[in-house]
């Protein structure tokens, strides 16, 4: 009976012993809500383009985030021959979404709830119309003129985001990232393509890119005790 008494013993010495090896930290988790600088002012140099963009995303635990971005664009394309002549007007406006996940690089105790360099992986989904309103050619015979009517799509990608967050004043983050985007369908069939898709950028390379600069506040909702593992010395084991 005593040998299982003592064995019961070490067996919580040891348990024991191993925690007070490993150090702890408080971890707050936290909802986050964002806008992009970047989309929203290129609007006052350049009438034609805007894009407004929305991020929410909810700690999952210290080193993964589900993420939520709703955003509306508007875009006009115009290619001019010259001064006098004008080739086509293209005109692009819907709303997207996008949701995911992101994972930080950074250790729990370096993030502290308040620094991340990671990655995100995200599913897009645009709603949006596209039409040619005015598209001019001429030739021997003399000058044409048509156009394309207003036409209603849905398109689908995926999007790869490596990005970087840092808090600048408490619970206030700024960040940016960078998206790179594949097509997996434009909704208009194998023969026609728009030249621009909101949420997803030009259409005419084979993978789309776009960069955000996003204003984040913070909201903490809950804190976790993360265990932080020593670090082994590779000359004691030696």
């Amino acid at each position: 009976m005593w040998r299982y008494f003592i064995s019961i013993i070490l067996v919580i010495s040891g348990w024991v012993c191993k925690l007070q090896a490993q150090d702890t930290i408080i971890f707050p988790l936290k909802f986050r809500v964002g806008f992009d600088i970047a989309g929203a002012s290129k609007y006052f140099y350049d009438k034609e383009k805007a894009n407004l963009e929305a991020y929410f995303s909810a700690d999952l635990n210290e080193k993964r985030s589900a993420i939520f971005i709703i955003g509306r664009s508007d875009y006009t394309y115009s290619l001019n021959r010259d001064e006098t002549f004008r080739m086509y007007r293209f005109n692009s406006k819907g709303f997207y979404l996008k949701s995911g996940i992101d994972i930080n690089m950074f250790s729990p105790k370096k993030a502290a709830g308040k620094y991340s360099l990671g990655v995100g992986l995200r599913y897009g989904i645009t709603n949006y119309t596209y039409s040619v309103p005015e598209i001019n050619f001429d030739n021997y015979w003399g000058n044409y003129q048509t156009s394309i009517p207003k036409n209603r799509a849905w398109a689908h990608y995926i999007e790869v985001t490596p990005a970087i967050r840092a808090e600048i004043f408490k619970n206030i983050n700024l960040g940016w990232s960078v998206s790179l985007r594949k097509m997996i369908s434009a909704g208009t069939g194998k023969n026609m393509k728009p030249i621009y898709l909101p949420g997803y950028g030009d259409t005419s390379k084979s993978f789309g890119f776009g960069i955000n600069y996003f204003i984040i506040w913070n909201f903490p909702y809950k804190d976790k005790r993360v265990i932080i593992q020593p670090k082994v010395d590779d000359s004691e084991e030696k």
